[in-house]
């Protein structure tokens, strides 16, 4: 199944959760999108292999660091992992929308 579509995807972070709501676009093994939430608007791409995305994203609010996300989509659900820069990996889930 492809991850084409509208998420929102919930990453449950040590400061509590943080909702994004995440437009996604596959093209053979790449993606392209764009994510929304509380820390801001992104344009995002990443690699498709499989059922598995990767992408990383740079924010700036609440602090600076890079958000490294590792997503298996099943269907209509997404899971998987986000590393919060030093701070350790948070566990993230998604459900299409």
């Amino acid at each position: 199944m492809s991850a084409d579509g509208n998420w929102k995807i919930t990453i449950n972070t040590p400061m509590g959760p943080q909702e994004v709501n995440a437009t996604i676009t596959t093209s053979g093994d790449t993606f392209t999108g764009k994510t929304e939430g509380r820390m801001g608007t992104q344009e995002i791409s990443g690699k498709v292999d499989g059922d598995t995305l990767t992408w990383s994203a740079n924010i700036t609010q609440p602090m600076p660091m890079q958000l490294d996300f590792v997503a298996k989509v099943e269907g209509d659900k997404m899971s998987g992992t986000v590393k919060l820069g030093s701070f350790g990996n948070a566990q993230m889930n998604g459900q299409r929308v």
